[in-house]
């Protein structure tokens, strides 16, 4: 053989046999697509069918949108619960079995006397890459691009907007199932009624209006165990916040409006928490509103917010579960990998540097900032801890924080209260050196005052009940007990400069903290 053929020969033999070795490692998607499709196990088949479609499609937008899709499909499901006693024995247990909610209550209550506490408990997590179907992520993916494309309000809409916004296929953890279509030919001849097609907000009002006309809030489905799929949602008309924003996603998404849900996880001057919806325009602007309740331009969030975080459908990287760290576990609001911080979209905010006294153990390096919130200090947001300082960022003013660390699963306070003012600076809340004070105590949870014909300031206080007064100082710590009367309650010498907590044993824990200042209650 002449030598330049015995050379192709070779070179070709060798390059047959680096593939032979190698060829399982040589992929035609991304690195972040290949990664899910190699976790998929039994359902791979359905989401390369996917990509063949629209490998094979001459829409190259198509095939990016699949890839976005596939790529963050890990963590997205459907969860349900049951609720179970102390033992695991499962209760059944129907919300609409009951007339309200008060009804309800009283039959929960009835039913911890029979079985002890109950509460419910994660049953089912079925992963959307282990039974998600290749035609129902086909027509999710044409349907989302046609609203995209059609609809003249959406052309304005960038291609990485449209893939957060328009594209996901679910709006939470319910079932999965097809809305597009549904919505797209209820309110295909809206844009007839418009003033300005091009108009986002005009035409997400009128489709509001309409939802508004059939589905609302329902305080039962606080114990509904799962988050409703669009057929319950039809069938009932009725559930709770998150039901809300997500039928109001589905109907919103499915005619090219780029709306999704914002959320703070706990109010930081009161109890529960909130999510509500957003539309977001071609220019960035966000305007919340809430889906069956209130248009856009006329909603008005109720309470503070320490932090508000957006519901997303990729994977966000800033977030703690995605940094190094030196605890495996972290509070359970943190721990989600698909929410982003929009806080600084709705409210000033101020970042914040906490020096840790006592030091945190050399195996902790990240720190929590909380709010006080139905009794208990929840986690809103982290910082990490260098030099002894922990930084965090973008935090709602006017409120008051506690500093924690998370120690065997728990929220371990370390450090002092502070109020975060108006103008960003710290203002440290613990007994003051010796220094007592004499308060007299009207109520529980801030609430109007009033006065007699005398100018004296009424209590609202239940007479013959009795209060603790505690103060924060490493813990609450007891001021003293009194039963009230018609007038305001009255403790003598207790410490100055703490933040304090008047509370009815046995309540539902909704009493609010804090400070006096000019000797009048001003709650946090």
């Amino acid at each position: 053989m002449h030598l330049v053929s015995r050379i192709i020969a070779i070179a070709f033999f060798v390059m047959l046999s680096v593939s032979l070795t190698f060829g399982e490692d040589i992929s035609l998607y991304p690195p972040n697509v290949q990664a899910v499709l190699d976790s998929t196990g039994d359902n791979r088949g359905e989401l390369e069918t996917v990509l063949e479609h629209y490998s094979a499609d001459i829409d190259s937008l198509k095939l990016q949108a699949a890839y976005y899709l596939i790529a963050n499909m890990q963590g997205h499901n459907y969860v349900t619960y049951s609720l179970n006693d102390s033992i695991g024995n499962e209760i059944e247990l129907n919300v609409l079995d009951y007339p309200d909610f008060k009804a309800l209550i009283a039959a929960c209550d009835t039913l911890e006397e029979q079985h002890g506490e109950i509460d419910f408990e994660k049953k089912d997590k079925i992963e959307d890459i282990d039974v998600i179907k290749a035609d129902f992520l086909i027509k999710q993916i044409d349907w989302a691009f046609r609203a995209w494309r059609e609809k003249p309000w959406a052309k304005g809409l960038s291609f990485d907007q449209f893939c957060e916004y328009i594209l996901p296929y679910r709006g939470s953890s319910e079932p999965l199932e097809d809305w597009r279509e549904t919505f797209w030919d209820k309110y295909a001849h809206i844009a007839d009624s418009l003033d300005n097609p091009s108009d986002p907000i005009e035409v997400t009002a009128l489709i509001n209006d309409d939802i508004k006309s059939w589905f609302s809030f329902d305080p039962r489905y606080y114990l509904h165990p799962t988050d409703q799929g669009l057929s319950e949602m039809l069938e009932n008309r009725m559930g709770r916040c998150e039901d809300m924003t997500n039928l109001t996603i589905y109907a919103m998404r499915a005619n090219g409006l780029a709306v999704t849900s914002d959320y703070t996880p706990y109010w930081a001057n009161t109890g529960n928490n909130h999510a509500w919806n957003a539309i977001v325009t071609a220019d960035g602007n966000v305007v919340p509103f809430m889906g069956a309740e209130a248009n856009p331009g006329k909603y008005n969030l109720a309470h503070k917010m320490a932090k508000t975080y957006r519901k997303m459908f990729s994977e966000q990287k800033d977030n703690l579960i995605f940094q190094a760290r030196k605890q495996e576990k972290v509070p359970r609001w943190l721990a989600g990998k698909n929410y982003k911080d929009v806080t600084s979209e709705y409210i000033d905010v101020s970042d914040v540097a906490i020096a840790f006294d006592p030091e945190a153990p050399d195996s902790i390096d990240i720190a929590y900032l909380c709010v006080f919130n139905t009794g208990e200090w929840g986690a809103i947001h982290w910082g990490r801890i260098e030099d002894g300082l922990a930084y965090f960022t973008d935090m709602g003013m006017d409120i008051v924080y506690l500093p924690a660390l998370y120690i065997d699963k728990k929220i371990t306070p370390w450090g002092a209260p502070f109020i975060l003012d108006c103008d960003g600076a710290i203002k440290t809340l613990l007994p003051a050196d010796e220094a007592t004070i004499t308060v007299k105590l009207t109520s529980t949870t801030k609430r109007k005052l009033l006065e007699s014909t005398d100018g004296i300031v009424e209590s609202s206080l239940t007479a013959g009940v009795e209060y603790e007064l505690s103060a924060w100082d490493n813990g609450w710590q007891s001021l003293g007990k009194q039963i009230a009367t018609d007038k305001p309650l009255t403790f003598e010498d207790i410490p100055a400069g703490c933040l304090y907590w008047l509370t009815v044993d046995g309540s539902e824990k909704d009493e609010r903290i804090f400070t006096i200042e000019d000797g009048k209650q001003v709650w946090w």
